[in-house]
């Protein structure tokens, strides 16, 4: 059950719309909400400019680290004001964190309070990156020990999940997920397997019926042919899901490495918010 849900904050439009969606999360669920903030010590002590000073024979400026540390902070602590706001408001039980260090380290540290990290698809740095997804947020869903939820760019209220399934560990427990979810909001589900053989294919939706037979939830099952990440894709977007459950990254390290992960690439291309269990 999903009752303390962590919220990384960092100003921007995808944090706002993740704490939307850790809002309507707390109130469903009645739960507490943490909101954190990380002072990127990157920001402080990064090497650039210690490393253009070196070269040119002087020491940095030293008072320069500090009123970085002094702007950076009231930065976070206006950002968690917010947050408390909005929390108040609704009238949600809340915290507040402002941390300091590598930013996707913090959060998975103070992940381990919480039964789920939510956060945005990208961060403040958004017009910088070349990619499509966050560099903290794909290193937050690697790493982190709790499940985590990586919302879209608006709130939009959840009301049509699919869950990716495929038999392994990650899927089994992204499964049990999105049978508490659904039972507790009272959702359809909407479980899609993608199988190499047309015998295993079978054998695993009925792994999966057996399971989800003693949940009180309407529960639809489909099978596809063809590669894993693209047909999840086109079934989100074909069919409108707005959430979407699925294992976090899988064993072939190797592989992921050179050629990316199922995971990875859908929550790329992701349309809607992506569920992410361990």
């Amino acid at each position: 059950m999903i009752k303390n849900i962590l919220i990384p904050l960092d100003g921007s439009e995808h944090s706002k719309a993740a704490l939307d969606y850790g809002l309507w999360m707390a109130e469903k669920f009645n739960g507490t909400l943490f909101g954190q903030h990380v002072i990127d010590t990157v920001s402080i002590e990064g090497t650039f400019f210690h490393d253009i000073s070196g070269s040119l024979g002087f020491e940095p400026y030293l008072d320069f680290s500090t009123r970085m540390r002094e702007v950076l902070e009231e930065r976070g602590k206006a950002i968690l004001d917010d947050f408390s706001q909005r929390c108040k408001k609704s009238g949600i039980r809340h915290d507040t964190f402002l941390d300091m260090g590598i930013i996707p380290n913090e959060i998975c540290e103070r992940s381990k309070m919480a039964d789920l990290v939510v956060l945005g698809h990208r961060g403040i740095n958004e017009g910088f990156s070349t990619g499509l997804l966050g560099g903290t947020t794909e290193s937050v869903t690697r790493k982190s020990p709790r499940p985590v939820f990586v919302s879209t760019r608006k709130f939009k209220t959840i009301e049509h999940p699919l869950l990716a399934y495929d038999g392994s560990q990650r899927a089994s427990s992204a499964m049990e997920s999105a049978a508490e979810f659904c039972t507790h909001l009272r959702l359809p589900l909407t479980v899609l397997h993608v199988p190499k053989e047309e015998k295993l294919g079978e054998k695993v939706l009925q792994e999966a019926k057996s399971y989800l037979n003693s949940y009180e939830i309407e529960v639809r099952y489909e099978s596809a042919r063809g590669y894993p990440e693209q047909k999840i894709i086109d079934y989100l977007v074909n069919f409108n899901y707005d959430l979407l459950f699925i294992g976090a990254y899988g064993h072939r390290r190797i592989i992921e490495m050179v050629l990316g992960s199922t995971t990875e690439y859908v929550l790329r291309k992701s349309p809607c918010s992506v569920f992410l269990n361990r």
